[in-house]
């Protein structure tokens, strides 16, 4: 495969460790590829794929390292979403998921994160909608109530992040995030989507379920504030707002569907003639407009992306606060690195032709998952820009999450 990402050198050679996730990523591929139909029919992904990412520890490579994770640099997870997205946007679209998540939990109180990673590898979805649900307070705990929709990857976790809001505490209530046990959930079978099939992005309820103090934490502590976890994980990443990094992970695993499938059609069009004339497809100077516009778009999108993630980094290891300007500028860069992806799919799409109409064709249904996956409210156009554009004028964030 021509790969158009490579690892960052804006701040010295990449570590080993970095390197070799990398390369770990890259390995799976054709795995992944040949799991991909199986995973359009269980509408999840299959155990072989969920075992092959618990083993590689991809999951990991923002765990702190005290618990024998990576703790590597924000923009490892470019580097190795990417590759995955090539190999399988629904693989991709789950670990954004279970990366996500593990670097929230370094936030939760220690008593938690020891719980949680008594099994090292494991895997942790969530939905991060307090909306969905109801938290009545205990002496010691909470029940909690609700049903949430779109959780993905839910079925190959051994932990599930829910938010809902509080009640039956004094004052108003406070959006909290509840970790629970997979175990304790029931996913509804409501998963029937026209791409992304292997998410396996069902919905859950639960109803007064019990949690303990030590599993509950308000969604301000995981967006910057001072959280518990970060006595024992002082490492700067975990100061970072967890909720502004969400859409640049969503976006990576897009553009690497967008870039395997510029790839496939690129291996497509050189051994192909037009049904019209015989000529080679690639021979056409329209088809050389679009590819060099394709090329020159994947480019620029992923170094956009690479560039946000090296800036958050730097501005972690400075011990500087992040302003509303800033959270919403990766907001809005995410969903602008996504919207071009999505572009490309389109352009690409209308290359093929006929053929693409195959739902057997391996570029029609990238092009099914690329649809869905920008559908998110992280990678929402209209929303993100909306919002750094009231920054930019000096207004208060519609996005409270941020």
């Amino acid at each position: 495969m021509t790969k158009i990402h490579k690892p960052d050198f804006s701040r010295g050679k990449p570590k080993h460790q970095e390197f070799d996730a990398i390369e770990r990523a890259e390995r799976m591929i054709p795995a992944l590829r040949q799991n991909a139909q199986l995973a359009r029919e269980l509408r999840r992904v299959p155990d072989e794929t969920r075992e092959m990412l618990r083993a590689s520890g991809l999951a990991r490579i923002l765990q702190p390292r005290r618990v024998g994770g990576s703790e590597m640099p924000l923009v490892s997870l470019l580097d190795v979403l990417l590759p995955i997205g090539a190999g399988c946007g629904s693989t991709a679209w789950v670990l954004a998921q279970y990366l996500i998540h593990n670097y929230m939990i370094a936030r939760w109180p220690e008593e938690a994160q020891e719980k949680i990673w008594s099994r090292p590898d494991a895997l942790i979805s969530g939905i991060l909608v307090p909306l969905h649900g109801k938290a009545h307070r205990t002496t010691d705990g909470y029940l909690l109530s609700g049903h949430w929709s779109l959780v993905s990857g839910v079925h190959e976790t051994d932990w599930c992040i829910l938010s809902a809001t509080t009640t039956g505490v004094k004052g108003p209530g406070e959006d909290c995030n509840f970790v629970v046990p997979t175990s304790s959930i029931e996913i509804l079978n409501t998963w029937n989507p026209i791409g992304l099939h292997g998410s396996g992005s069902d919905d859950v309820q639960v109803r007064d379920l019990f949690v303990p103090d030590h599993m509950v934490l308000p969604v301000k502590a995981v967006n910057g504030h001072d959280a518990p976890g970060c006595a024992v994980n002082p490492g700067p990443i975990y100061r970072l707002p967890c909720y502004m990094i969400f859409g640049t992970l969503l976006a990576s695993t897009v553009l690497g569907m967008a870039e395997q499938m510029f790839e496939e059609f690129l291996t497509y069009a050189c051994s192909r003639t037009s049904v019209m004339n015989a000529a080679p497809v690639g021979s056409f100077a329209t088809s050389h407009l679009d590819v060099g516009e394709i090329s020159a778009i994947l480019q620029a999108s992923e170094a956009l992306l690479r560039a946000d993630l090296v800036e958050m980094t730097e501005i972690a290891e400075a011990g500087r606060t992040l302003n509303d300007k800033q959270r919403s500028n990766y907001r809005c860069n995410a969903a602008f690195a996504a919207r071009c992806a999505s572009r490309t799919a389109s352009l690409i799409i209308d290359l093929v032709g006929g053929p693409a109409v195959s739902d057997a064709n391996f570029i029609s249904r990238t092009y099914q998952d690329i649809f869905v996956a920008t559908r998110h409210s992280n990678l929402n156009w209209n929303a993100n820009v909306t919002d750094h554009g009231r920054a930019r004028f000096r207004m208060s964030l519609s996005n409270t999450a941020l």
